[in-house]
């Protein structure tokens, strides 16, 4: 019987095949996994040393470079930790305003992740679309604060602006024609059988093993585990909200496919909802020109499109944070990489990095 030995094959890094600069060292057996190893830091910027050396305004554009597809989520994730720390109540017009705008946003991103999916797997119409539509998404975001990919427009005690007239009417046009919109991608994608074959039954993870390494999100939630920070740990106003939360059975691909497809239609209810029930009133709170919170610490996470991002900052009650700490989901849910992909052929470990949607700013943040 002939004796083998496995090899070692890397797998980037090189932009956009591993969704940003993240190398894989992948061990082979012939074309199937033994290992799989991810290389991080390609993108390091030093943005948590960066805020403290900034002021606690000056630090908000820089959350939109860490997510940056869903900078808007990273901005109301930031400011909400602050305003924890100085106790500042926010005005109900920008409550609204914050969830119209980060639902927008995970609507966004998640046809970003359909279109890099589609491609990623060779379906080059699937990008074409997914971008077309996520254009009026961007649309909408450069009405209000005049940028159409670092936007940034959630302030430390409300938003930048009132949104400008346009906005509410062309934003329910978007909604109208969404479920159109979504229809067109099942008949090209979800109804597409070697998408089906390539996601199916392929890059399992568990309920059990998905908590233990500590995903959330989507890839959580499509192992079957209910767990949504808007529902269980309500912040901002939520829980004023009818929504339902997608979840999976299987963990495979494909469930990590189609949760993030349902969760579209959920973001569109809740964005319904916040534009009837938006009063009238101020868009922004009296905060003092010059923030100095008193010394302590303090944590705060929401539900970004891709999972938990969480904010830790300690004050020592000057201008500045003493110390910034973030928790970027797509860095926790990486180290599943490797317990995934044992047993698949290299193709499927292209299909896994995909369902998994890292963004690599915010990996290395």
């Amino acid at each position: 019987m002939p004796k083998t030995q496995t090899y070692t094959l890397n797998m980037g890094p090189q932009h956009p095949s591993t969704h940003g600069v993240l190398q894989l060292e992948l061990e082979l057996d012939g074309e199937q996994v033994v290992k799989a190893i991810p290389y991080m830091g390609y993108l390091h910027r030093g943005i948590e040393k960066l805020a403290e050396s900034r002021t606690y305004t000056q630090f908000i554009p820089y959350t939109d470079r860490l997510d940056y597809v869903a900078s808007m989520g990273n901005n109301l994730g930031y400011c909400q930790t602050v305003e924890k720390l100085i106790e500042i109540e926010i005005p109900e017009r920008a409550e609204y305003l914050r969830i119209i705008m980060t639902e927008l946003n995970r609507i966004a991103s998640h046809l970003l992740f359909m279109s890099s999916l589609a491609i990623d797997l060779g379906a080059t119409t699937g990008m074409i679309y997914g971008f077309r539509d996520r254009e009026t998404v961007l649309d909408l975001f450069d009405m209000v604060c005049g940028a159409r990919l670092t936007y940034n427009y959630i302030r430390i005690g409300g938003v930048a602006d009132d949104i400008p007239p346009e906005f509410i009417p062309a934003t329910q046009k978007f909604l109208g024609d969404f479920p159109k919109i979504l229809e067109e991608y099942h008949n090209l994608l979800t109804g597409n059988e070697i998408l089906y074959y390539r996601l199916k039954n392929t890059g399992i993870i568990n309920g059990k093993q998905a908590l233990e390494v500590g995903l959330t999100g989507p890839c959580l939630r499509a192992s079957g585990v209910d767990y949504d920070i808007r529902k269980v740990e309500s912040y901002g106003i939520y829980d004023r909200f009818d929504f339902a939360v997608p979840l999976g059975e299987n963990g495979d691909n494909w469930d990590r496919y189609i949760v993030r497809m349902e969760e579209m239609v959920e973001s569109s209810k809740i964005i319904a909802q916040a534009i009837a029930q938006l009063p009238e009133g101020p868009f922004m709170a009296k905060v003092p020109k010059v923030l100095k919170p008193p010394a302590g610490d303090v944590y705060h996470r929401i539900e970004n499109p891709r999972g938990e991002l969480g904010f830790y900052i300690v004050s020592d009650g000057t201008t500045k944070p003493y110390r910034t700490h973030v928790r970027r989901p797509s860095f926790i849910n990486l180290q599943a990489l490797d317990e995934v992909c044992k047993g698949l052929l290299i193709a499927d470990v292209v299909a896994v990095l995909a369902t998994l949607d890292p963004l690599m700013g915010e990996v290395d943040c």
